[in-house]
């Protein structure tokens, strides 16, 4: 009775049994846990296992870009090539009015693949890489890597606004994930191996390896360290390398020299104008991550897949078609690097023009995404980046400002500022942007302009554009990485040193008697023969439950013996691997070294300390 009662009052907060042991749940949990331990690998094999990931991610990236161009050919001219450049304009159909049906054919085999074999490959693929992270253990079915290459591919080729770097990433992660599941290792290193493929996928997609390593640093890797970073850039570094050997080594887009700052006294009021297209952008990208998910609600309500998808494409069609009759180009097909290498050559800078195309895209992309189309939303993002950019530089212009502007420097700052905006991730957007320009003077008026249109965003738009449709699930997505600064302070600094050292022959019911006042918990060491016996956890106003009634029990009765010990100046990080490791429910802080004796104790540490720990430790971090 009295060790029932004791065990409820002490442990029913930490999940312990009734004699003060861990439940079967947790014990069920520690044992699944030491099975992934006994199957982790050594940094050297992980790395080996990443070099091959980014190997066969990077052939995957050019078998897809290749298969792009041999549907976008199909589609359009209905011919067998794979030739195919995106920076360059489409050239007229040879189907002419008849090209409005050919997003719709795209849909409605995509829709096939996606409602058949992988619903995951539906939409822009980084949120599911996101959710499988967070809430799946890095688990992705391996067949989503076959059916998001076919299904995007369908789409983009058939003229879908999306991107391809989504796919890539998906594809990549999958890859990952499947191979850390056939190699069992647990659950960290498998996540590690998802975040390895994601960012080979964008690196050897875009010939970014930087970018690719950021984007993996920002929005897939829960924890960084040697042993998460060194596996995710040897793969990344490798699908480069193989992207690079089969498609050049060429910039995703060729930019003439330009000076994006001036070195005269004009330099200040060019970057109050970067600051100044940064918070336009801003808005934008809030504006365009609302837009995306209106049009998600908006057909969703639209009943059958195949309606939904085939009427978003025929819209789609028609707006291609309309811009080709009037301005002579479909502008919003596909991947749009044609419009945005336009823009950065000079070719394309008039105000009115740059301004519907902006507007164009974002409804196209919309549209595409919203009615169920697989694809991703970066190059959609430059593309509208550099539009806005470009189109901010050159109302300028019109205004008859005393400023020399470059509108493509303009339009590439606008391209990172749009990317960072809405997807939040700020290096990767300066980093690839860099990379796929290889123009080292915007960097600077870059960081400015991405970091104002990152706060503006937020201000309108708490979560970016692949966290807010997670949330919208129910799936919340943490918006940091948090060093944990807790994990580094020594034992005396969290331990409970208000303890009581008792004898084991002490009797339970004088305890109670003697604390009886108190009606708190206290934290019991006891000691037999002059050495630590066991622990216990007491709340002392359980006398007033047990009037009358005598126990006949000593502190050695009930106990318990599982605990461990520690010393004074043991770190956090390595009190808390103890108490797993042993399987204990408390920790006994001493001093001094050799056997530790009754004079030696000098605290405890609980799980509830360690909670409170790493509490104290959040909140210097601001919400």
């Amino acid at each position: 009775m009295a060790r029932s009662d004791t065990a409820t009052s002490s442990n029913s907060r930490t999940g312990e049994s009734d004699d003060g042991k861990p439940s079967a749940q947790d014990a069920s949990h520690r044992g699944a846990m030491e099975d992934e331990e006994s199957h982790r690998l050594s940094l050297l094999v992980l790395t080996v296992l990443a070099l091959g990931l980014g190997v066969v991610t990077g052939f995957g990236a050019v078998l897809f870009r290749d298969s792009i161009g041999l549907l976008h050919n199909l589609f359009f001219n209905g011919t067998f090539a794979v030739a195919y450049d995106a920076n360059v304009f489409t050239a007229p159909s040879r189907w002419g009015g008849f090209i409005i049906l050919a997003p719709v054919i795209g849909a409605v085999l995509v829709t096939f693949l996606v409602n058949n074999f992988a619903p995951e490959a539906k939409g822009h693929g980084v949120p599911e890489v996101m959710d499988a992270i967070y809430y799946r253990e890095g688990k992705i079915r391996p067949i989503v890597a076959l059916v998001k290459s076919l299904a995007s591919a369908i789409a983009i080729g058939s003229g879908s606004s999306v991107g391809r770097e989504g796919p890539i990433i998906q594809i990549g992660s999958a890859l990952g994930s499947t191979l850390g599941q056939i190699i069992h290792m647990p659950v960290g290193q498998r996540i590690v191996m998802v975040a390895a493929g994601a960012g080979a996928g964008i690196a050897a997609t875009f010939n970014t390896p930087i970018g690719g390593v950021m984007f993996a640093i920002e929005l897939m890797m829960p924890e960084v360290s040697v042993s998460t970073f060194l596996p995710v850039a040897i793969a990344t570094g490798a699908a480069t390398f193989v992207g690079r050997w089969f498609i050049g080594q060429q910039p995703a887009f060729a930019v003439p020299p330009l000076q994006a700052l001036a070195t005269d006294g004009n330099a200040v009021v060019l970057l109050v104008l970067y600051a100044a297209l940064g918070g336009v952008t801003g808005v934008a990208a809030a504006g365009f991550i609302r837009s995306l998910h209106l049009a998600e609600d908006w057909f969703d309500k639209i009943p059958g897949r195949y309606t939904r998808h085939t009427l978003g494409m025929l819209l789609l069609g028609l707006l291609m078609y309309v811009l080709f009759v009037t301005l002579g180009q479909y502008y919003v097909d596909g991947v749009g690097y044609a419009t945005i290498e336009s823009i950065l050559v000079g070719h394309t800078s008039a105000v009115w023009l740059l301004g519907l195309l902006l507007a164009c895209k974002a409804a196209a992309t919309s549209i595409s995404l919203g009615s169920g189309s697989s694809g991703g939303i970066f190059s959609p993002s430059l593309f509208m980046g550099a539009t806005l950019g470009g189109g901010f530089a050159a109302l300028l212009q019109a205004t008859g400002i005393p400023i020399p502007l470059s509108i493509p420097a303009f339009a590439m700052v606008g391209m990172g500022a749009m990317v960072g905006g809405g997807t939040g991730a700020v290096m990767t957007a300066i980093t690839m942007t860099f990379e796929m320009t290889r123009e080292y003077d915007i960097v600077m008026p870059m960081i400015l302009a991405v970091a104002t249109s990152v706060g503006v965003r937020r201000l309108l738009s708490r979560e970016n554009i692949y966290t807010l449709k997670l949330v919208r699930r129910g799936r919340a997505i943490p918006k940091a990485l948090h060093a944990n600064m807790f994990l580094v302070r020594h034992a005396r600094e969290v331990m409970d040193a208000d303890i009581l050292v008792l004898q084991a022959e002490h009797s339970f019911d004088g305890f109670l008697r003697e604390h009886e006042a108190e009606g708190r918990l206290r934290h019991v060491v006891v000691i037999k023969n002059g050495q630590i016996f066991g622990v216990l956890r007491v709340n002392t106003g359980l006398r007033r439950g047990l009037e009358g009634a005598h126990t006949g029990v000593t502190l050695a009765d009930i106990a318990s013996r599982d605990y461990t010990i520690v010393g004074e100046n043991m770190i956090v990080s390595d009190v808390i691997e103890r108490i797993w490791r042993k399987n204990a429910f408390m920790a006994v802080v001493v001093q001094g070294h050799g056997i530790p004796r009754e004079d030696d104790v000098v605290g405890v540490i609980t799980r509830e300390h360690v909670a409170n720990s790493v509490a104290d430790g959040l909140k210097i971090y601001p919400r």
